[in-house]
């Protein structure tokens, strides 16, 4: 009997950390994706996400809309359209994103394509190549749940940036958010413990 209640002891505290780990996991994720966006941005970044042939998933439209909205309101902003090509994809993501642009009449002269990535990534490390010169401060433009993350891996890599939330489409918000804090914990494990 004893066992058993050190077992189911041991099994409440890691349950309880658990949910104070994931409480502060969406904590981070919310205080990212409710900040005030800047006008006058140099450059945006948008992520790329799934495509069915050559049409955006729902994530990645709303980060289209969400970006041709910032733009048509900054007219000297850039944009870099970031995203590879990947299995069931007709076209590259960035393809995509920039022909949606268009298609919501921003000037092409104002997209620059980086169509290798298949990671967040390397979809910051791409795109920072892909910059003009006199680029200081950029917005990365995904959805509420990737803003954190995305934000964070584009500090490290030097980019002075802040995130331009989109809305997750509601279908995919519990599975969006659960591979997220995964994918956080992947990060926190490669950047303070693995390296």
């Amino acid at each position: 009997m004893n066992r058993r209640k050190k077992v189911l002891s041991v099994m409440g505290i890691i349950i309880v950390l658990g949910l104070i780990y994931v409480g502060f996991l969406q904590f981070k994720i919310s205080q990212y994706s409710q900040e005030k966006v800047p006008n006058n941005a140099d450059y945006l970044i948008v992520l790329g996400a799934r495509v069915k042939g050559t049409v955006p998933s729902l994530a990645l439209a709303s980060r289209i809309e969400t970006a041709a909205d910032y733009l048509k309101k900054n007219e000297k902003t850039i944009v870099i359209a970031s995203g590879g090509k990947g299995p069931g994809e007709d076209i590259s993501e960035a393809e995509t994103v920039k022909r949606e642009l268009v298609n919501r009449g921003i000037n092409e002269s104002r997209i620059i394509l980086e169509n290798k990535s298949t990671d967040t990534y390397e979809n910051i490390r791409f795109s920072k190549k892909r910059l003009p010169p006199d680029a200081k401060f950029g917005l990365v433009v995904t959805n509420t749940f990737h803003v954190y993350r995305a934000v964070s891996l584009a500090g490290d890599q030097g980019l002075k940036v802040e995130g331009l939330p989109a809305n997750t489409p509601a279908m995919a918000v519990v599975k969006s958010y659960t591979r997220e804090y995964l994918a956080i914990t992947k990060y926190y494990l490669v950047k303070y413990i693995l390296q």
